[in-house]
């Protein structure tokens, strides 16, 4: 049949790590799965300067491993597999491993963050972490008084760009396109940054550097016929959208447009019962470590009440009416808004 625990949690960055250490001291015995990407996207970050409680910074995969060794110390059991499939059919859930090692869960947290989507140049993962970053509001600060490239035309992009203008001396922003898809208010904010320059019908071509910095990159219009132009500058910030990594739920759980995990506002709740989401997953709006530990939190916090709250009627586990289940079902004479079967 496979183990049973209270709690399996999907995902191993700060959201996945937090709730362990949560739900851990909860006295749940929490089962983390730490997916194929261990640590999340922080495994691929070199210093850290905003995350709390590191007046010197610390370095992403440092800071993984902290957090890591804190799930443990309060026993969470940490089994590095991916989980390839859920049936959310019956209670408690089904969940397969890569494996093929099955684990029953009475409550799942979905962790599993989102990607960044990058431009596919061979020195783009070369210098990804020493001069090519997806996060201005986590790498900004190291390019004071310098000269950086921002790549994209939506929203993203944009508030890449005004918040590396606190910071570097000159930036270029490259627009695929001969016109913006950022938002018009966005656009109109553009008159207060002098120092940003915008190359539309742009792209990046190659990135080039000494092994160890980025020293320039070259860009062209998107005419064929255009000559190519080398820009000197020491970051590139790649502000073309994230990927939340949510295929493995989609037709069983409610996704926004984009693909995120919606959740009740307020909440980690997904609105299934016994489910419940945090991190980039269903964020799309901050995507900082802090908030997605936060989140890891709250969705300890909600998994311990959903599973307090359960009762148990003549066999059967129901649980107690709460705003976020509208449906009430009857079994063997009594109402449940969420029934399982022992």
């Amino acid at each position: 049949m496979g183990n049973t625990t209270q709690c399996a949690i999907i995902g191993s960055g700060p959201a996945g790590y937090t709730a362990a250490i949560y739900a851990s001291r909860a006295a749940l015995s929490p089962v983390l799965f730490t997916g194929l990407q261990v640590g999340g996207q922080l495994m691929q970050t070199t210093e850290v300067d905003n995350f709390p409680g590191y007046p010197t910074g610390v370095f992403g995969p440092q800071l993984m491993e902290d957090l890591r060794q804190q799930a443990l110390r309060f026993d969470t059991e940490i089994i590095q597999d991916d989980i390839v499939e859920i049936d959310f059919s019956d209670r408690p859930f089904r969940l397969i491993r890569h494996s093929g090692e099955i684990t029953l869960a009475d409550s799942i947290i979905i962790a599993t963050g989102a990607s960044a989507k990058w431009l596919g140049l061979e020195n783009e993962s070369r210098y990804f972490g020493i001069g090519v970053s997806g996060c201005a509001t986590c790498d900004g600060f190291f390019y004071r008084d310098k000269s950086v490239v921002v790549v994209g035309g939506g929203d993203t992009a944009l508030e890449e760009a005004f918040f590396l203008a606190k910071f570097a001396k000159e930036i270029h922003l490259l627009v695929r396109k001969d016109t913006f898809r950022a938002s018009q208010i966005l656009q109109n904010r553009l008159k207060q940054f002098p120092h940003i320059t915008v190359h539309f019908n742009t792209e990046l071509q190659d990135i080039i550097g000494d092994g160890k910095k980025i020293k320039s990159v070259i860009i062209k219009k998107s005419d064929n016929n255009a000559t190519e132009q080398i820009l000197n500058v020491e970051g590139v910030f790649v502000a073309i959208g994230h990927t939340p990594n949510a295929e493995l739920f989609k037709g069983k759980l409610n996704l926004d447009e984009r693909g995120y995990i919606t959740t009740i506002k307020g909440s980690t709740k997904t609105g299934f019962p016994g489910v419940f989401a945090c991190g980039d997953v269903q964020d799309s709006e901050y995507r900082q470590a802090i908030t997605a530990a936060g989140s890891g939190c709250m969705a300890a916090l909600d998994v311990e009440r959903y599973l307090a709250s359960r009762i148990e009627k003549n066999g059967i586990f129901c649980i107690e009416e709460e705003s976020t289940i509208s449906t009430i079902v009857s079994r063997n004479g009594i109402n449940c808004l969420d029934n399982i079967t022992l």
